[in-house]
């Protein structure tokens, strides 16, 4: 039997001020991971029926720490079954005071610059495609993000030269709610919201796996 997610809960947001790696990581798992499997199943299903290939749920471990507790925790999914870091991949997270919804293109991609290419090649038709009010964030470890609606053409252009030309320069496209905004607690409403994001960021995920294959 599958768990539904019922939303997050202000507990959840919590967890990360829970001091010191052990005790914050407990919390994590105790949590926030139950919740992500429930997110991930359905959207593992939703992201293999829109892109046409099978699909894996990947829960952040958080493993190589020894020290820092984490600042945010993510699921991701991915067509690889191993790993997620080196390819395009949907996110679902949680920071302090906000929840993240992204297509992340992060640095450890190989082709990244020939997948920027791509983008800037079909920048129109991306523009197109993006709702005004989704955002743009160049570093998954960072909270800033840019809303579209706030970048002129150029902005966006630059932003896209520059995660072609710089190493560490990441591109993640989507949406951020803020903790205390309603549907971030009502799990229906953040499932829906969530597969649309998915179905809204299909065609540029299929972009950038396309121009590599």
């Amino acid at each position: 039997m599958t768990a539904t997610f019922q939303g997050f809960t202000q507990a959840d947001f919590d967890v990360f001020t829970i001091p010191g790696l052990e005790g914050r990581m407990e919390g994590i798992q105790s949590r926030i991971q139950p919740k992500f499997k429930a997110i991930g199943e359905t959207l593992v299903q939703e992201a293999a029926v829109l892109s046409g290939s099978e699909m894996h749920l990947h829960i952040a471990k958080h493993a190589r720490r020894t020290v820092n507790a984490p600042v945010d925790t993510w699921m991701a999914v991915c067509h690889n079954k191993r790993g997620y870091k080196q390819y395009p991949h949907f996110q679902v997270g949680l920071f302090e005071d906000r929840v993240f919804i992204w297509l992340a293109l992060i640095y450890e991609l190989p082709n990244k610059q020939i997948i920027a290419q791509k983008f800037l090649d079909r920048l129109d038709e991306i523009k197109a495609i993006l709702p005004s009010q989704y955002m743009l964030s160049f570093d998954h470890m960072k909270k800033d993000a840019e809303t579209l609606r706030e970048l002129t053409d150029a902005e966006l252009e630059a932003a896209l030269v520059r995660f072609r030309d710089v190493k560490k320069a990441e591109l993640l496209i989507g949406l951020q709610l803020m903790s205390d905004n309603p549907v971030v607690a009502d799990g229906d409403a953040f499932m829906k919201l969530t597969e649309q994001a998915v179905q809204t960021l299909m065609p540029l995920y299929q972009i950038a796996m396309n121009a590599v294959h």
